[in-house]
C-alpha cells in the first residue's frame, strides 16, 4: 500500500514556491484561477497566449504541462465554473497525484481552487485516492515510485485536513481488500478491526467459532463448516454520542468465496477475494470515524468467514437456524452472503435499540448485470431513510438506484419446510431476493436499507481517483455524510 503521509498547506506567493512540480485551474470560460492569474501576469501572459492558440480549453479533465522559469506548471481544466462542484475538484485533484507518480516529481503543489469549504474537504480526499498504489507483492522497487506528501497552496480551510483523513480511510479500506484471501484472512479483518479500536477508544468484541455457534449463529457457523481458517463474528461499538440512539452497519466479511458445494466456475475465481468487500466498507467507515471523533455512537458488525468446498461443507438441501430462531433451507450454498448477515442482524437487532441498520455486501451477481459497475441497488423498509441515503449519494457523487421490496417477491424466498430458503424464484429479480431475504432477520421497527456493493466495490472504470484493478472504497463517503461527520 502507498498513499500521501500528509498534505500541507502554505500561503505563498507565486515567486516563493518552491516544488518541482505546480497544479493550476483553467475553467473552460477561459477564466484563470487566481494563482494561475498571478503566474501568467509576471510571466509575459503565458497562460493567456496558450489559450489563444487554443492549447488551453479548460475542459473537465484536461491537463496540459507549462514550463515557466525551468518550473513545471500544470494546467488543470475544471469545466464550467458556474458548474463547478466536489466531485470535479476530487477527480481534478486526483488527477495531479497520478501525474506526479507517473512522472516520478516528489515535490508537488497545487492550488486551492476551491469555492467553498465542501470543495476543501474533497480536495484533500481526492489528493490522498490519487495517490493511492497497491504495490505490497512488487519486488523490483527500483521500477516503483511512491508520493509522500502534497502541499496546497493559498488556504487555511481545516476542511483540507479532513477530506485528508477520510481518503486516507478509503486507502486502508481498499487495501485490506486488496490483499489476497491468504493475507487478509478472518483473523487479519479482526486485527484490523483491533486497530481501529485502539485509535479510536472503541470496545472490540471478537466471537470464535466455538462462541458463536454456542451461541447461536447457525447460518454463519454452517458456512464456516467447510474452512480450517478461524472465522470470526466481530463486533466494534464507538460511544461517543450520549444518550443517543447507535447508529449499526453491517459489512459481509467472506474473504474468499469459492461457492462451496455449488462451486463457483474457475474463470476468475481469483477475484472473489473482493466478497469481504461489505466489511472493508464498514471497517473504513470506522477507521475515518477514529481519526475525525465525531460525537456520536454506532456499532460495526462483521461476520466473517471462508466458503469453501469439502468434507465438512455444508451442503445444498441443509437446514440452518439462524441467530433469530428462523430456519433456513440453502438450496444454493454460493448465496452464502445473506446467510452470514442473517446472524449479523440479528444479532444487530436483539442486542441494539439503533436509530437505523445499514448493511453493505457484495451479494449478487445480478447487481453487476442490473446496473454494471455504475451504481449500488439499495432496499429498504424505511423510506425517509431511504431518501437520506439518496441524499448523502448526490452530496457525495456515489450513485445508488433503489429496488423494491414488494410483497411478490417476500413471499419468493418462503420455504416449503423451513421459515425461508436463501434463493428467490429461478433466473428471476436475483438482486431483490437477496434483500427480502435479509429483512426477515430485521426487527420489526427498525429503519434498515441494505446496499448491494457487488457492481461498485471493485472492477470501476479507472479514473483519477480509482486505480484499476483495485477496490474502491465505495461508500465510505456516503455513509459519513449520512452520519453528518
Amino acid at each position: 500500500m502507498a498513499y500521501i503521509s500528509k498534505i500541507n498547506q502554505e500561503k505563498n506567493e507565486w515567486s516563493k514556491i518552491d516544488s518541482d512540480l505546480i497544479a493550476v485551474g483553467i475553467f473552460e470560460e477561459k477564466i484563470l484561477t487566481d494563482l494561475a492569474n498571478q503566474i501568467d501576469m509576471e510571466n509575459d501572459k503565458i497562460l493567456t497566449n496558450a489559450i489563444k492558440t487554443g492549447d488551453l480549453k479548460g475542459k473537465v479533465g484536461e491537463q496540459n504541462l507549462i514550463y515557466v522559469n525551468q518550473t513545471r506548471v500544470l494546467v488543470v481544466g475544471l469545466g464550467k465554473k458556474k458548474k463547478l462542484n466536489p466531485d470535479t475538484i476530487r477527480k481534478a485533484s486526483g488527477s495531479v497525484s497520478r501525474y506526479a507518480i507517473k512522472q516520478k516529481i516528489s515535490s508537488v503543489s497545487i492550488e486551492c481552487f476551491c469555492m467553498d469549504s465542501i470543495q476543501c474537504q474533497a480536495m484533500g480526499e481526492g489528493l490522498v485516492l490519487g495517490s493511492y498504489q497497491f504495490n505490497n507483492y512488487k519486488t523490483d522497487k527500483s521500477k516503483l515510485f511512491e508520493l509522500d506528501s502534497v502541499t496546497v497552496l493559498n488556504s487555511e480551510s481545516e476542511m483540507i485536513q479532513k477530506g485528508f483523513k477520510i481518503g486516507s480511510s478509503i486507502c486502508d479500506a481498499r487495501d485490506i481488500a486488496n490483499h489476497p484471501g491468504n493475507i487478509t484472512t478472518p483473523t487479519r479483518l479482526s486485527e484490523f478491526a483491533k486497530e481501529i479500536a485502539d485509535e479510536g477508544d472503541m470496545n472490540l468484541k471478537v466471537f470464535e467459532r466455538e462462541e458463536f455457534t454456542e451461541m447461536g449463529m447457525g447460518a454463519l457457523a454452517g458456512v464456516a463448516q467447510g474452512t480450517n481458517e478461524p472465522p470470526k463474528f466481530i463486533v466494534l461499538e464507538y460511544n461517543k454520542g450520549g444518550d443517543s440512539k447507535p447508529i449499526v452497519l453491517v459489512g459481509k466479511g467472506l474473504t474468499f468465496d469459492a461457492g462451496g458445494i455449488s462451486i463457483k466456475p474457475a474463470a476468475s475465481m481469483d477475484e472473489m477475494k473482493y466478497d469481504m468487500c461489505g466489511s472493508s466498507t464498514v471497517l473504513g467507515i470506522f477507521k475515518a470515524i477514529a481519526k475525525l471523533k465525531p460525537s456520536i455512537n454506532a456499532v460495526c458488525i462483521v461476520p466473517s468467514t471462508e466458503n469453501l468446498l469439502g468434507g465438512n461443507a455444508y451442503k445444498p438441501g441443509d437446514i440452518l437456524k439462524a441467530y433469530n430462531g428462523k430456519t433456513i433451507e440453502v438450496l444454493n450454498t454460493d448465496a452464502e452472503g445473506r446467510l452470514i448477515l442473517a446472524d449479523a442482524l440479528s444479532y444487530a437487532s436483539k442486542h441494539y435499540e439503533p436509530e437505523y441498520i445499514l448493511d453493505f455486501a457484495t451479494l449478487t451477481g445480478a447487481m453487476v448485470i442490473t446496473l454494471g459497475h455504475i451504481a449500488t441497488g439499495i432496499m429498504g423498509t424505511d423510506e425517509k431513510l431511504i431518501e437520506k441515503v439518496k441524499n448523502s449519494a448526490e452530496n457525495t457523487f456515489e450513485k445508488v438506484w433503489e429496488l423494491p421490496l414488494w410483497p411478490e417477491f417476500l413471499k419468493q424466498v418462503k420455504s416449503e419446510i423451513a421459515d425461508v430458503k436463501n434463493i428467490g424464484a429461478a433466473r428471476q429479480a436475483g438482486t431483490i431476493a437477496g434483500g427480502a431475504f435479509l429483512k426477515e432477520f430485521v426487527g420489526d421497527n427498525i429503519p434498515w436499507v441494505h446496499f448491494d456493493i457487488a457492481g461498485t466495490a471493485w472492477g470501476s472504470e479507472p479514473n483519477s481517483i480509482n486505480p484499476k484493478g483495485s477496490a474502491t472504497g465505495w461508500g465510505i463517503r456516503l455513509v459519513l455524510d449520512m452520519m453528518k461527520i
